[in-house]
């Protein structure tokens, strides 16, 4: 005979809606065993009784038999071997029920009696069972509710230690409760079979013994097919025996290895969280907003399903859609009146669902799952092992260090001058697609055992705002502009936009040549904060202009930190999560040997990474354009300056040719017979004169030269 389908006992303990959409379907086959058996009693009952109407009661029987392929049971409804069987049966006793007169006595001993064993023990035994554990699973989830509800601001020791002794108590009831009802329900599968073909086969070894006239040609034509049949029943029941010693052996063992698994809260260092997951599965219980400040729980069954989280009640054949958790966030939260709470956001920000464990371990095993799913990693064909790759890299390469915070402080501008610019432009990137990272090594991009900053240290000191303010006093406003006088990027900040952004973390790299750089720079901080448990996040206004980019703190309106333009080399958003982007900043000088150090800054923001991108590109480009203006302008300021300056030499020349020709005239005039000058007196030119004169002729020479 085919296999006999049996509920998992190893399942028991998690109670999980499939497992009870299974027990429902053994329930729902054991009503329609219930129902075909007190059938079938009806008709051994009328061959006991009516022994004149045996013949009808035979036939009827037979009719039963044949009609057996037609019913639809839930567990079994294909066996073939059974089907077949049952219809030879039937021929028989349709070909016997003319020839049945009394049986009487035979009647009551092979065929009533185990049927009525059937019905009146194993059945009722069914029935009793199912009563007990519906009671146990009540009191299971009162006590589970009842633990639930334990508030973290005032905890009565006593009260907590008797809600869990509550919840231990009645788990292992109800596991054990469930264990046995499953056990039965198993075995009902080989009874009801056994229950089924030992009537038979003791009615017709009644009847082979009854008429004894045609038990020759009887014995002939159908006692192999009896000896088989007598064959598959004790197989049938030795498997039976067999499976009940193994299910009582499981039972046993599964007692053992559950009864840590009893306490609501179990011990970290005897049960370790699991990181590497990328499905899980459980009751958790969600919140609901009844009111604008009231809201009330419900406990629900919750598990992964791809990149989707699902939902399931008690009693529903298939669970439903809560959130898409595909590049979502998830970060653990405090609740007033429940411990052990944790938040998933999506992608967008517009829905988020806040969800309770039973303890911190499950809490800690759902936040890792979820941000394994997040970043896709059940793609893979190994999912499990890639996670535990990830972590494990993480963990070894990843440390926070609060070093970071001294070589941070060569970057402000109130210490260092503006750095040297390396390169004449910045590559923006709006979310291109890159070549593959297995082209380029890791180390090349990020150098390893980097320290990452998860926090913005410390707003510019007051040093670098009087300097900005070249010395003026004034108001300033949340662009940095000053309202007493005209700064040089109020003069040039002709771009002026504002973001939203939330700071994830710096990090110095390596290269600078390609948008890799950032993408690794976002998966190790990720990664880092997932490890580390770090979901805080610095929310800031980021001013882009045409001068440096700001950080602005939205409350206090004081520059944080302060990026000038031309050392930023490289922006990029993330390729999948567009919210994410990153830029790169290259510093002069930042290190004690005086070598440019080159690091990586990561935010979130709540519009898309690339439109940000996008404004730095212009920026840059503006500010190209206006340093191109400057010189351009510069440059014909100094040729104007040299024209004044040729002007002026050609106007002292002209004005030295007129004295010369003033005095040659003059000395023409007193140089002329018989006209002496006046007085007696000779017109002579002193040395003075002479010199100018020749001064003139050399600067005349000089200025045709130039011109």
């Amino acid at each position: 005979m085919p296999g006999i389908d049996t509920l998992p006992l190893e399942e028991t303990l998690e109670d999980s809606p499939q497992t009870r959409s299974l027990l429902g379907v053994f329930e729902e086959d054991t009503a329609a065993v219930s129902s075909y058996f007190s059938q079938l009693f009806k008709a051994m009952q009328r061959i006991y009784d009516a022994q004149n109407e045996l013949s009808a009661a035979t036939h009827l029987t037979s009719k039963l038999l044949k009609d057996y392929e037609k019913q639809r049971f839930p567990l079994g409804g294909d066996d073939e071997v059974m089907s077949s069987t049952l219809q030879q049966f039937a021929k028989v006793i349709d070909e016997l029920s003319s020839c049945h007169a009394i049986l009487s006595t035979q009647l009551a001993d092979a065929m009533m009696f185990p049927i009525t064993q059937f019905q009146e023990r194993d059945l009722r035994e069914i029935v009793i069972l199912k009563e007990v554990f519906q009671i146990a699973s009540d009191d299971h989830d009162t006590a589970v509710n009842r633990y639930s509800r334990l508030s973290k601001r005032k905890e009565n020791e006593k009260v907590k230690n008797e809600v869990m002794e509550d919840v231990y108590t009645s788990r292992k009831k109800q596991h054990e409760t469930i264990m046995h009802y499953f056990a039965s329900l198993n075995m009902l599968q080989y009874k009801k079979k056994i229950a089924l073909l030992e009537p038979l086969l003791g009615y017709m070894q009644a009847q082979i013994s009854f008429f004894k006239l045609g038990s020759e040609n009887l014995t002939q034509q159908w006692e192999e097919f009896l000896t088989n049949i007598g064959t598959s029943v004790q197989n049938v029941r030795r498997e039976m025996d067999s499976n009940a010693e193994a299910t009582e052996q499981t039972i046993q063992d599964l007692k053992t290895a559950s009864d840590p698994l009893y306490m609501p809260d179990p011990d970290p260092n005897k049960i370790p969280v699991n990181r590497n997951l990328t499905r899980k599965a459980g009751y958790l219980n969600t919140r609901y907003k009844t009111g604008l400040v009231s809201s009330t729980w419900e406990r629900q069954y919750f598990f992964t399903q791809g990149g989707n989280l699902m939902s399931q009640l008690r009693g529903d054949v298939a669970g439903g859609l809560v959130m898409d958790i595909d590049n979502c966030s998830v970060m653990a939260v405090d609740c007033d009146d429940r411990r052990f709470c944790f938040q998933i956001t999506v992608f967008d920000g517009k829905k988020a669902v806040i969800l309770q464990a039973e303890s911190r371990k499950d809490c800690e095993e759902w936040i890792a799952t979820i941000n394994n799913i997040s970043k896709r990693i059940y793609f893979s064909e190994n999912p499990e092992e890639i996670a535990a790759r990830v972590n494990q890299s993480a963990l070894e390469a990843v440390t926070p260090s609060p070093s970071f915070q001294q070589r941070h402080e060569s970057f402000r501008p109130s210490t260092q001058g503006r750095p040297k610019t390396g390169r004449s432009g910045s590559q923006c990137s709006a979310g291109s697609e890159s070549p593959a990272l297995s082209s380029l090594s890791l180390d090349s991009l990020v150098a390893p055992d980097t320290p990452i900053q998860f926090d913005i240290i410390s707003p510019v000191s007051e040093e670098h705002t009087s300097q900005a303010k070249s010395g003026a006093q004034g108001r300033t406003n949340p662009f940095g502009e000053s309202g007493g006088s005209k700064s040089e990027e109020g003069e040039d900040s002709i771009l002026h936009q504002l973001f939203i952004v939330r700071f994830l973390g710096s990090m110095e790299v390596k290269a600078t040549e390609s948008a890799d750089v950032i993408y690794e720079t976002m998966r190790q901080i990720l990664v880092a904060r997932a490890i580390h448990n770090i979901f805080r996040m610095t929310e800031s206004h980021l001013l882009v202009t045409c001068e440096c980019l700001k950080l602005i703190d939205p409350q206090t309106q004081v520059t944080r930190l302060r990026f000038p333009l031309s050392s930023v080399v490289l922006c990029a958003s993330h390729q999948e999560n567009k919210r994410l982007f990153g830029f790169v900043l290259k510093t002069a000088g930042g290190q004690e040997d005086g070598r440019p150090v080159t690091v990586c800054y990561v935010f979130e923001s709540n519009n898309d990474g690339e439109k940000i991108c996008d404004s730095v590109g212009l920026a840059k480009q503006i500010a190209l354009h206006s340093e191109m203006d400057r010189n351009a302008t510069q440059k014909q300021r100094e040729l104007d300056k040299a024209k004044e300056t040729q002007q002026e030499e050609l106007h002292k020349q002209k004005q030295i040719e007129k004295d010369l020709e003033e005095q040659s005239r003059l000395i023409a005039a007193s140089s002329r017979p018989g006209q002496p000058a006046a007085d007696g007196q000779i017109l002579v030119l002193s040395n003075s004169q002479s010199e100018d004169s020749d001064a003139g002729e050399e600067g005349q020479k000089k200025g045709e030269s130039e011109a």
